[in-house]
């Protein structure tokens, strides 16, 4: 097939730094091409994954920067520029909407955020139309009224992701600098534990700044210890060498792109009972999930129990790349036949 991808214009794919769906999106394009399939990969022109590539803006508008007239010039251009296409995996708010201008044009779209009441009625305007990809299945579990077409949870290149040996004598928090990861409660759980911290996170935004004023620099230490916001060959170095992940959320996040990077390099994650982690993180097995913060200081006591090549295992098994790239081909081809004439009901199956 030849497939076009719309990325949102906020950030380069991949991103230099900080940005998970963005490292999705260059996964997912790149995995289709090694699989045969030509792509097309609307992103902006600061881009450098290595499929071909449209852009309308010559550099990503920034996170929080741009407006919906961005996002719309963005999208246009998407769609004047992609042609003769057999489907559109459309990753942008916009785009959707906008491509029912094109009747005829198979589109499926992922939906990266919260189902929550901002974009609930968005997604169930569009869904008898578009079919809509949740990435985890708590995710999906708050959409109603939108028909979910998949669950289809995130995967990494497990290549591109040595295992470590955990030797470094710390913890890992790895991140946004914001209340909603919580890295305040990393460096509160790792104090308490007697256990080193290393917190890594992007810190841009004013908001960002302002809560690291306020909550992060209070508690920072010789033994909690601000790095800053690192690139993917320090990001992974930090992992491989960090004895666990330690990513105490606070909301419930639809995914957690950093537990599966941190479980390919053979690093157990410990976390917040929050959104998808439960379906992440093996409980026992390739980490602790816990519901209070003593719990989570008690299990920094237990890294001993966790074999660093169970995490690598469950990545390959359940959260690689190929396995991501196969679950969206057949997708694809739903959305292709729909508009062939297959019933609705073929398309949407039942979530659950």
């Amino acid at each position: 097939m030849r497939i076009a991808i719309v990325a949102p214009p906020w950030l380069p794919v991949p991103p230099p730094a900080y940005g998970g769906t963005e490292n999705v999106l260059d996964t997912l394009a790149r995995g289709l091409h090694a699989a045969g399939h030509d792509v097309l990969l609307c992103t902006t022109g600061d881009s450098t994954s290595p499929v071909e590539r449209t852009s309308t803006f010559e550099r990503a508008v920034g996170v929080g920067s741009g407006s919906s007239v961005d996002e719309i010039r963005h999208v246009i251009h998407a769609y004047e520029a992609m042609g003769d296409v057999d489907v559109v995996h459309d990753h942008t708010l916009v785009g959707p909407l906008y491509s029912a201008a094109f009747p005829n044009l198979p589109v499926v779209t992922t939906n990266h955020g919260p189902f929550n009441t901002a974009l609930i009625d968005l997604y169930r305007v569009i869904a008898a139309r578009v079919p809509v990809i949740a990435i985890s299945h708590h995710q999906a579990s708050t959409a109603l009224p939108v028909p979910i077409a998949a669950v289809i949870h995130h995967g990494v290149d497990p290549t591109e992701f040595p295992v470590g040996a955990g030797g470094g004598g710390y913890a890992l928090f790895l991140g946004r600098m914001h209340p909603s990861k919580a890295p305040h409660i990393a460096a509160r759980i790792a104090r308490a534990a007697g256990f080193p911290l290393r917190i890594a996170a992007k810190m841009r935004e004013p908001e960002e700044r302002a809560y690291f004023d306020a909550m992060v620099r209070p508690l920072l230490g010789e033994d909690v210890i601000y790095v800053g916001e690192v690139d993917r060959r320090a990001k992974v170095e930090l992992l491989a060498d960090a004895e666990c992940l330690l990513n105490p959320i606070a909301w419930a996040e639809p995914f957690g792109m950093v537990m599966i990077e941190a479980l390919a390099c053979g690093t157990p994650v410990l976390s917040s009972r929050c959104g998808a982690a439960p379906e992440i993180v093996e409980d026992g097995v390739v980490g602790f999930v816990r519901s209070t913060e003593a719990g989570l200081v008690e299990s920094l006591g237990r890294l001993g129990e966790i074999e660093r090549s169970a995490c690598r295992k469950r990545v390959e098994a359940l959260f690689s790349a190929e396995r991501m790239v196969g679950a969206h081909l057949d997708v694809y081809a739903r959305a292709v036949s729909r508009r062939a004439g297959t019933p609705l009901d073929v398309l949407v199956p039942d979530a659950a």
